[in-house]
């Protein structure tokens, strides 16, 4: 069934924004070169890498690694995205030039680990007793320079991306309903002003607020802080609308591993969440010379 609202999926990189952002992250690194490497390697030194898994992880690289390196060395990606690997499967195999492994060794590894722990961290999430179809999202609460590496990663983990920036989409929040006065003066000027005729969703704390955001039809609601039991007596006023089964309805804020079971039945059609990317840890990955 198609929602009146839908988010574009970050399921492919292009590879053209992955060497630049890579190129940002090595200048970076290495203001006035690899000093330590420039000291010790030969230029003709070549040699071969593999990466490590050395704890359990969804991994996350298809897409990326190919272009983390420069053109001087040879890839060998030998896992699957979303697929599970343990503690000593290798990941990737690398040839090349000695000073370009070392120089780029870090930030690529660092990029890795974080990647592959959001979609480990998402995967978890996925994995719980959830209705078929149910999305697991993100949200914005992602690291500055890193969006569409991170949102990327949550799709591979078997997520579902929100909105990716502020231009994507309209949600009228809290604070834009106070700024503008009331929810029917801020969704009246929005419908001034939105030229590219976006869809609106609207985040309400309670049912007054929801009911006056039935009467505006907006096409989307985002229920926030409420409990399961409210979250759910608001899906039935907004499905016994007239094509109340097409509006969009998330449930956000507080939601945890434990208590997101108890969401996830009630009719709505996903969770936004935070904690699949910014509490997502790091996994454990290492370089090793053969």
């Amino acid at each position: 069934m198609n929602k009146k609202i839908n988010f574009d999926q970050q399921i492919n990189l292009e590879p053209n924004w992955i060497r630049s952002k890579i190129s940002e992250f090595i200048k970076e690194d290495t203001p006035n070169g690899d000093v330590t490497t420039d000291a010790t390697v030969l230029e003709s030194e070549s040699v071969s890498a593999g990466m490590i898994a050395m704890e359990n992880l969804i991994f996350c690289g298809e897409k990326y690694l190919p272009f983390c390196f420069p053109d001087n060395c040879t890839i060998e990606i030998l896992a699957k995205d979303g697929i599970a690997f343990y503690p000593g499967d290798q990941l990737l195999k690398i040839k090349g030039p000695a000073k370009t492994i070392l120089t780029y060794e870090r930030v690529v590894l660092n990029l890795m680990q974080r990647l592959c722990g959001i979609s480990s961290e998402t995967n978890k999430y996925c994995k719980l007793d959830i209705p078929e179809g149910f999305k697991i999202m993100d949200t914005r609460k992602t690291t500055p320079g890193l969006r569409k590496f991170e949102k990327h990663a949550v799709s591979v983990g078997g997520g579902w991306n929100h909105r990716l920036d502020l231009s994507s989409a309209i949600l009228v929040k809290d604070n834009h309903i106070q700024a503008a006065g009331n929810i029917k003066n801020a969704i009246n000027q929005i419908r001034k002003k939105n030229i590219q005729k976006l869809p609106i969703e609207l985040e309400v704390d309670n049912l007054d607020q929801l009911k006056e955001g039935l009467e505006l039809k907006v096409d989307g609601f985002l229920l926030d802080n409420m409990t399961p039991e409210i979250v759910k007596k608001g899906v039935e006023l907004i499905r016994k609308e007239e094509e109340g089964h097409l509006v969009f309805i998330e449930a956000s804020g507080g939601i945890n591993i434990k208590t997101l079971e108890s969401y996830a039945w009630t009719g709505i059609d996903g969770i936004s969440m935070s904690a699949i990317t910014a509490n997502a840890p790091a996994v454990d990955i290492k370089l090793e010379f053969e």
